[in-house]
């Protein structure tokens, strides 16, 4: 089977986004270092109909990048949800935020430099939908520091869960955080999950 056309032939039956988006990942792939860190339609997509049907109030996005995600996140959620956005990178946030202000869902989410880690130490629960695609090394760490504030019924999505197929033989530190936290969900009493193939992976969590 070819996957890479496998691939394709999905994108190509999903629906389109928005213009804006579509502008967004042709200017990242101009402008930015780095442009396959984009979540991508069938990603994109997904989550904007995760959070229409969740309808989250409170959500976080560990790991913003030029925003791609987050207006697919936030075009799905009602109109006075809020999205909480990490990122390390301040030319993505200046970046993102210029797409943002011309969305008109971009008033839902607010940036916040610095280490995704500390950012999360200063949130208060609870949170109803939270997205973690960030550096691979730190995934457990993102999944453990988020589990306590997401509310009973709330959703986490991980993004990159099978790690280009690294997971099968993990040999970096990236490689072997993001399969040591795929095994400790599906471990875990506190969460239920279902782990997707899905372009590079989407394992789907909702807390108990």
């Amino acid at each position: 089977m070819d996957h890479e056309a496998i691939d394709n032939y999905c994108v190509e039956t999903t629906q389109a986004e928005p213009d804006l988006l579509l502008e967004l990942v042709e200017k990242t792939y101009s402008d930015m270092g780095y442009p396959n860190k984009l979540s991508g339609r069938t990603i994109g997509r997904t989550l904007k109909l995760l959070t229409k049907i969740h309808q989250p109030k409170r959500a976080l996005e560990i790991g913003m990048f030029t925003g791609y995600s987050a207006l697919s996140i936030a075009e799905g959620m009602p109109e006075d949800g809020s999205l909480t956005c990490c990122e390390t990178n301040p030319r993505a946030i200046e970046f993102a935020q210029s797409f943002f202000d011309r969305s008109p869902f971009g008033h839902k989410i607010t940036p916040i430099f610095g280490p995704a880690l500390e950012t999360i130490e200063s949130l208060e629960g609870p949170l109803d939908f939270v997205f973690i695609d960030a550096d691979k090394r730190n995934y457990l760490n993102y999944y453990e520091a988020v589990v306590p504030l997401v509310r009973s019924g709330g959703l986490i999505v991980i993004d990159n869960s099978i790690w280009q197929g690294r997971v099968l033989s993990p040999e970096e530190n990236s490689d072997v955080a993001v399969d040591a936290m795929n095994k400790r969900i599906a471990t875990d009493p506190r969460v239920e999950n279902v782990h997707l193939h899905v372009r590079d992976g989407l394992n789907l969590v909702i807390k108990l």
